[in-house]
């Protein structure tokens, strides 16, 4: 059931919910969360597309927003939805003139109470999530610099300078079969581990915070090398005992290797958005380990991490977080021509 509101407003569009709800037969809401997705006219499909499939396993009441040209008078238009598919409910909201200056005036009537807000911006970020005006309303703020055109390892590092609790970046949820791989290879084989290296493309997220968390836990210098891609193609850790690797090279199928162990093929295929999404929202807490991975990146970098706020003394002054990686000098993370 499809509402279609011009020149409207949000108290307009929450009656509108309200009675498309009661139309299909539930007025009672089953969500969790609200999961609104920030992107633009070209990529909204496929970007809601995600969000849908995500709520087959989070229910969420999805809130689509497109923000048109700042000029020109103020005005929104909404495309509201109930009991399509297993979504829930979605809202796509067109805002255009000044009201592109002040999206949250409309959202935030929209949310759902006492339940989390988590955003997603599947293109295009700001530089600092949790200082914009739609951030702030969330608890987890989802970027993915890997979708950026161009310069995604330094829009990678900005995300990084500018890391507060809840944010996270869809190149880390990517790394989680390849260090749950690493994690189960050091078990299976304990030795100490005196270097090791990252290949993938030139510019890969992934990548770079793969050798960023290396360096953070191994407390080893961690070389990052180029390949010809898909994605990272190997992960080399080298021991007294002889060499820990993961290498794949098709970005589908990996060969698992340790010491005095045959070969064995893994799958390690390039998981879709969706996956990636539905990751995310399992867990709606700070990734502590992320944001320590962060800090390191900009010490690889030779910039100052991030300092985020712990707890609150006895005055109610913000603590800072006192512990920080070991930092380690640019020069080990230099990057290098062979394959």
């Amino acid at each position: 059931m499809a509402t279609e509101l011009t020149s409207t407003n949000a108290s307009k569009v929450a009656s509108a919910l309200l009675l498309a709800r009661r139309k299909a037969g539930s007025p009672a809401m089953g969500m969790v969360m609200t999961f609104v997705v920030v992107t633009d006219e070209g990529d909204h499909y496929d970007a809601l597309r995600a969000a849908r499939a995500v709520s087959r396993e989070h229910p969420s009441r999805i809130l689509g927003v497109i923000r048109r040209s700042a000029r020109g008078a103020a005005n929104l238009d909404a495309e509201v939805r109930v009991g399509d598919g297993p979504s829930g409910e979605q809202v796509l909201l067109r805002m255009s003139g000044e009201l592109t200056k002040h999206p949250e005036s409309v959202v935030l009537p929209l949310l759902l109470p006492d339940s989390p807000v988590v955003i997603w911006w599947p293109g295009r970020a700001p530089e600092e999530p949790a200082k914009d005006p739609l951030g702030a309303l969330a608890q987890r703020r989802i970027t993915d610099m890997a979708a950026v055109k161009r310069g995604r390892a330094k829009a990678m590092l900005n995300q990084a300078k500018n890391y507060a609790p809840g944010n996270t970046d869809l190149s880390w949820t990517r790394l989680t079969p390849w260090r749950a791989l690493l994690a189960a290879a050091l078990d299976q084989f304990p030795a100490k581990v005196t270097c090791g290296e990252v290949a993938a493309e030139r510019s890969n997220p992934s990548a770079d915070l793969m050798a960023a968390w290396l360096t953070t836990r191994l407390e080893v210098p961690i070389e990052r090398v180029l390949s010809k891609g898909p994605g990272i193609t190997h992960v080399r850790l080298s021991t007294g005992g002889g060499d820990v690797e993961i290498s794949r090279p098709d970005g589908v199928l990996a060969e698992f290797t340790i010491p005095n162990a045959p070969n064995r093929p893994v799958a390690l295929k390039r998981r879709d958005t969706a996956e990636l999404l539905a990751e995310e929202l399992r867990r709606l807490d700070t990734d502590d380990i992320y944001q320590d991975t962060v800090k390191q990146l900009c010490l690889l970098a030779g910039h100052k991490p991030p300092t985020t706020p712990t707890s609150l003394s006895e005055k109610g002054e913000v603590v800072e977080d006192a512990a920080k990686p070991k930092p380690r000098k640019p020069s080990t993370a230099k990057k290098s021509s062979k394959r």
